[in-house]
């Protein structure tokens, strides 16, 4: 079912936090002017008029994700996620998804670290039942023992799909296991199969009382909607729900790394060999978050397209990849990662490989970055907001992420004068900063060795 699948799992985490790299402020401060407002029980709402088309999304986003589960009870966020799409006493099972696309709408939800959210779209005239749904299950979902176990065995099949069959996934979930040796980031989103396997009823039931509730989460409406009748519409649907006096999220912190770490995973189902490496990194929450927008551009210097110096160097260049890039997570709450790919021509060894973008990195290091690299680089980040800002659910997944992580309009809207104050010398500063041996985890994903 399309609507239980997570974004973050389907796109290996990466979609989301490229997207936000990418647009975040410029069509914040050019597009989005919100208006906010917070409910009596503590629900924060913010509304984006978007009157393109006559349709409007709902966003419900909650302060929990992965990274905040105990330990031991790894995947209950993700677990949620299906859940939510079994039925409360007002709304039987299946009558929510089927009234979204009875109205030609469409319905989704995803996990990652440090959120679960879902949204609806859907023509602006629906917006308030769908509303009504999505309050109504906030509290008052059906968790029988048969609910759990059903949707129990849908998630272990899917982590048989996604995770045991997938050798890259297995990569990436080692790789997270070693870059964070204290921090839940370390863990999977889906969970560990044998906690999955593990959780019962009552723990079940008590995470649903505990993250479920208006003051831990954010609503954002956008669309053809006006901000006035969203208002009326949140305070009759979701005004009534209690709150549960939420306290401040608290997770075990990070250590300085302290030693380079390297791994191989080997499948006999891998076809494309892939080199990986992962730095420790600040993000836009963190301690050094003012390396945040440096960055971000480092990571387009690096690994935009075609015209990123890898794919410049090892694609087109020296032949030696066919796909090369990079990618910076930089939303997270807590420490994130700078990463680097690259997939190999046929005939090129990954130790090869490894020393082409080794190579890269040093003359990065050594030589530096240009005004004119950095200005360029700046322009395509804007000009690619500009395409991007006319969907529908931009603004609400911008913003949803800002404050359910932490973040603020202002954080939003002041991007593009922040972005824009990026120098070369601060590219550099981050880069010398975050490109160390040290934070590094390089992993190896390569098909398994025939039997001797």
């Amino acid at each position: 079912m399309a609507s239980r699948c997570s974004d973050a799992l389907c796109r290996a985490g990466l979609g989301l936090a490229l997207l936000l790299a990418l647009i975040a402020a410029p069509a914040a401060a050019k597009v989005f002017a919100p208006t906010t407002f917070r409910l009596a029980n503590g629900l924060e709402v913010v509304v984006i008029e978007n009157h393109r088309v006559p349709a409007a999304v709902q966003m419900i986003w909650y302060k929990v994700g992965a990274a905040d589960e105990v330990a031991g009870e790894s995947g209950l966020a993700h677990f949620f996620e299906h859940l939510m799409f079994k039925g409360t006493e007002k709304t039987p099972p299946g009558a929510f998804g089927a009234l979204v696309r009875r109205n030609g709408g469409n319905e989704n939800a995803f996990t990652t670290w440090d959120h679960t959210a879902y949204y609806q779209v859907v023509p602006r005239e629906q917006l308030g039942p769908v509303m009504a749904a999505e309050a109504d299950r906030m509290t008052g979902l059906r968790l029988t023992g048969t609910d759990i176990e059903t949707e129990r065995q849908v998630v272990l099949e899917e982590w048989n799909e996604r995770v045991g069959q997938n050798p890259g996934a297995r990569l990436g979930q080692a790789m997270a296991a070693a870059l964070y040796r204290n921090h839940p980031y370390g863990r999977p989103i889906i969970g560990w199969r044998h906690e999955i396997a593990a959780l019962d009823h009552d723990t079940v039931r008590a995470f649903y009382r505990q993250h479920y509730a208006p003051d831990n989460a954010v609503l954002v409406v956008a669309g053809d909607v006006d901000p006035d009748e969203v208002r009326a519409l949140a305070e009759q649907h979701y005004g009534p729900v209690p709150p549960t006096r939420q306290g401040a999220r608290v997770r075990p912190q990070e250590p300085p790394p302290l030693a380079a770490v390297r791994l191989t995973v080997r499948d006999e189902r891998v076809k494309d060999p892939t080199w990986r490496r992962s730095y420790l990194a600040p993000s836009a929450h963190s301690e050094g978050r003012e390396h945040t927008h440096a960055l971000q551009v480092l990571a387009e210097i690096l690994g935009d397209g075609s015209v990123g110096r890898l794919a410049k160097a090892l694609v087109r260049g020296g032949e030696t990849a066919t796909a090369a890039g990079a990618w910076y997570e930089s939303g997270r709450i807590d420490l994130t990662g700078f990463n680097l790919y690259a997939i190999p021509t046929a005939g090129v060894s990954l130790e090869a490989l490894e020393a082409a973008v080794d190579a890269e990195i040093a003359r990065l290091l050594r030589e530096g970055v240009t005004a004119e690299e950095v200005a360029a680089t700046v322009r395509r980040m804007q000009a690619a907001a500009v395409y991007a800002r006319d969907d529908l659910q931009t603004g609400a997944r911008v913003l949803g992420e800002a404050l359910v992580n932490g973040g603020s309009v202002g954080d939003v809207e002041s991007w593009p004068e922040r972005i824009a104050a990026v120098t070369p010398e601060a590219v550099m500063a981050a880069a010398r900063l975050v490109l160390k041996p040290e934070r590094s985890v390089t992993g190896l994903l390569l098909a398994k060795e025939p039997a001797s």
